[in-house]
């Protein structure tokens, strides 16, 4: 009964420790979140303003630009899979994990051939694990990312994509993120990057407004060569930052709801420590009580 108590208070001990952990990490992810969202936030306008140029150029001008024409054919395509470095954030990772396998295997049954890009620890391991290869992959950074991240994506995507099929290049490219809808809701999802749609975020654009007029200056086509990469890199930044503030929501989310498991166990081995404590009183009242009856008889 005694090595029975022992373990109890052992485990006791090492799941209060535990809990101290996961209380520490979402008070962590909790401080961070607000400057994540703030990131957010801030890189919408410059992107919303941007898309803005590059829509007018595009629908005042007939110009036909490599990264806006569709190809007659799509032998190979890209994936850019953003998944974070650190785990501990529920179902974060495996989510966008999920959304990935599900692009490559449509894109697959289309009669594409997939080449693939990583973002974050876990989608490196992931593939290491069932010995699948990819391209490139980038880490260390996936909750707080930096724009020179984001350029070097852009200029990674685009040499592949200006690229013969034959000497290995692409012909369209996709991005699996997730989107950050709020702090209780974010969303693994799909874009096509290349050949590129023109999206913008209706939460902050009106739908109805009517672009300026523009003349432009040499020609619509060399204004489209300065746009076209700085708007393809403000859409792979905002990936990332809607990736790092869904990162940190997820990651706030499971060590919540970690800690209030732990106190859950907590109870209940206090609950069995206390019986087993009292069931050893009984049994040593109980020899107490019988050696003295066996005296007095």
């Amino acid at each position: 009964m005694g090595a029975q108590i022992r373990v109890y208070r052992q485990k006791i001990g090492s799941t209060k420790s535990m809990r101290k952990i996961f209380k520490a990490m979402e008070l962590i992810a909790a401080s961070r979140i607000g400057k994540a969202r703030t990131r957010v936030a801030a890189s919408l306008p410059y992107a919303n303003a941007i898309t803005r140029a590059v829509t007018a150029v595009s629908s005042q001008a007939d110009v036909e630009h490599p990264l806006t024409t569709e190809p007659a054919q799509v032998r190979r395509a890209a994936v850019l899979v953003m998944t974070s470095d650190r785990g501990l954030a529920g179902s974060y990772s495996a989510s966008v994990l999920k959304q990935a396998e599900h692009l490559v295997e449509l894109l697959r049954e289309e009669g594409k051939e997939v080449k693939t890009y990583l973002v974050g620890r876990k989608a490196q391991a992931y593939f290491d694990f069932r010995s699948r290869e990819y391209a490139r992959v980038w880490t260390g950074e996936t909750d707080s990312p930096r724009f020179e991240t984001a350029h070097e994506l852009r200029d990674v995507l685009l040499e592949d994509f200006n690229t013969d099929f034959e000497e290995g290049g692409v012909e369209e490219i996709h991005v699996v993120y997730t989107q950050f809808k709020s702090m209780v809701t974010q969303e693994p999802t799909v874009i096509r990057l290349l050949p590129l749609e023109v999206v913008e975020d209706e939460s902050e654009t009106p739908t109805d407004e009517l672009l300026p007029l523009y003349e432009f200056e040499p020609s619509a086509e060399e204004v489209l060569d300065a746009l076209l990469p700085r708007y393809i890199e403000s859409r792979l930044f905002n990936c990332q930052l809607q990736s790092a503030a869904s990162e940190l929501a997820a990651r706030q989310r499971a060590m919540k709801a970690a800690g209030d498991n732990a106190g859950e166990l907590i109870k209940k081995y206090t609950r069995l420590l206390n019986n087993a404590r009292q069931a050893e009183i009984t049994q040593e009242l109980s020899e107490i009580i019988a050696g003295a009856d066996a005296l007095n008889s």
